[in-house]
């Protein structure tokens, strides 16, 4: 299995006064709306591995040039040990079916977030304001299924504003992708993750090519968790 060095992210923090994104790394907050405990450290930053961070910025620049509009960048690597803390939160412990399959979180090492290959996003407004997207980012229904889940990018019962709206970051984004990847300026194919609207990652052939990151893999300035 392929090792990911520190060489090989991005610090997306050192991005957000040269183009049009703005960093939230929420889980650095104990007001996150998802758990409503912190979970990383208090001076942790957004990393990204290389080619999704490309991505990323070809699509804020463009969504920005065609709407005026500022892609926010929530959470990208979420090292093993930050996995482990989540699934430890009271929230959490409430809401166990939200790890019954088809699972709402994934267990520590698996998915693209631990491998910074997973990335979460939405629209604002050069003011400051939300895209409405339908439901807010991090939102978990008790049905995961299509139907009942409006998180999910098969669910049908949204207004033509939020479909819109959608559909502007969707396109944003997998437009990128596609035109960096037949340039051959990336390696890395990317796609909607169906049941969260806000997360974009390479396809699980490409990301399970490469072991998950844990903090001790790291140089101590770009680990994400307090270690005991």
């Amino acid at each position: 299995m392929k090792k990911i060095t520190a060489d090989m992210l991005v610090c997306m923090n050192d991005y957000d006064d040269q183009y049009p994104i703005r960093i939230d790394l929420v889980y650095a907050r104990d007001d996150n709306t998802l758990f409503g405990e912190q979970i990383y450290k208090d001076d942790a930053k957004l990393f990204l591995y290389q080619d999704l961070a490309d991505i990323i910025l070809v699509a804020a620049s463009r969504v920005y040039e065609s709407h005026g509009l500022i892609m926010v960048v929530y959470d990208g690597l979420r090292t093993v040990n930050a996995q482990q803390r989540m699934l430890e939160t009271q929230r959490v412990q409430d809401n166990l079916h939200w790890l019954q399959e088809p699972r709402l979180l994934s267990p520590p090492g698996a998915g693209g977030h631990p491998r910074a290959m997973a990335v979460d996003v939405s629209l604002e407004d050069v003011d400051g304001a939300l895209l409405d997207m339908g439901t807010v980012f991090d939102f978990l229904a008790k049905d995961s299924e299509p139907e009942a889940n409006p998180a999910h990018r098969e669910y049908r019962n949204l207004s033509s504003q939020v479909i819109q709206n959608r559909n502007l970051l969707n396109n944003a984004f997998l437009g990128a992708a596609e035109m960096l990847l037949n340039k051959g300026d990336i390696e890395m194919p990317v796609e909607p993750l169906l049941q969260e609207w806000w997360d974009f990652r390479a396809p699980r052939a490409f990301y399970e090519q490469f072991a998950p990151l844990s903090d001790d893999d790291l140089p101590a300035d770009m680990r994400l968790t307090y270690r005991s």
